[in-house]
């Protein structure tokens, strides 16, 4: 491998050998010791290996990992691992490189005595109680290494960096967007049954789950196009209430993703009403 970029004395930009290799952010002790581009690295001095996915860009994903303490990386790879006893979470580099960057910012705002608030508490234990669990086993580790841990509060965030690992985007706003919109979804819900959604059921966890790939197709522009058409119009006899229900969650969905839904997406949110207000009557 040869270098590309120097970004300080342990954090290089390199291209790996062969016709098609990749650029690649390596990390070691001297690695950028009086070094510059187009000199070779020896491997023995490698330290750690970041190959930039989500279509980031190698420069800026290599000067965000430049500005982390590697005691920062390493912890953010180990805390991880001990996430993984509760929760399949991706082998992804950018989130590895992302927790690094919360908990150095975390611990660099404790050591400064700044407090901090954490939105979205409550719907994130709501909508992602899977991820908040493996986040609260993540922070564990973390404080265990640390003198003055983190505050609990911390695991809200550590969680939504999970969620976001489930998707194909590079930052945090794209998750903050969709838990915001879960909730209003979830108060027009709760307004058409006239009663609170336990959003603990299966049935809730499958709608989540259904929203969430749903943003995922809308962003990609790829919604449901099944030509569903007998499916629909049988559906929409079936569950009057609940169809009506699916059009004002139509309309808000319009409104904060700013481009139409397509009518089998409207289908299927039709289903997981009723299903969901059939259960709140059971």
């Amino acid at each position: 491998m040869k270098i590309l970029r120097v970004f300080n004395n342990n954090v290089v930009l390199a291209r790996e050998d062969g016709d098609d290799g990749r650029e690649v952010i390596l990390t070691g002790r001297g690695l950028g010791f009086q070094t510059g581009p187009g000199q070779p690295i020896d491997p023995a001095n490698i330290v750690r290996t970041f190959v930039p996915d989500d279509g980031r860009d190698p420069d800026n994903f290599g000067a965000m990992v430049a500005a982390i303490p590697p005691e920062h990386l390493a912890l953010a790879e180990q805390a991880l691992e001990a996430g993984r006893a509760e929760l399949t979470i991706p082998n992804s580099t950018s989130l590895s490189v992302a927790l690094a960057d919360h908990l150095s910012f975390a611990i660099k705002r404790l050591r400064d005595g700044i407090a901090f608030e954490y939105p979205l508490r409550a719907e994130v234990s709501h909508l992602y109680p899977a991820e908040l669990r493996a986040a609260k086993r993540i922070l564990d580790h973390v404080n265990a290494t640390l003198e003055s841990p983190l505050d609990e509060g911390e695991a809200v965030s550590i969680a939504l960096h999970l969620v976001n690992a489930g998707f194909t985007v590079g930052d945090l706003s794209f998750t903050y967007q969709m838990t915001g919109v879960f909730t209003q979804l979830f108060e027009v819900l709760e307004q058409a049954s006239g009663r609170p959604i336990d959003r603990d059921t299966v049935n809730a966890a499958r709608f989540i789950t259904h929203l969430r790939y749903f943003f995922v197709r809308a962003g990609s522009g790829k919604q449901l196009a099944e030509g569903a058409t007998k499916l629909r119009s049988a559906i929409r006899d079936s569950y009057p209430d609940a169809y009506a229900t699916a059009l004002r969650l139509q309309s808000v969905l319009e409104l904060r993703l700013g481009e139409p839904l397509a009518e089998d997406e409207v289908t299927y949110l039709t289903l997981h009403v009723a299903r969901l207000i059939d259960e709140q009557r059971d």
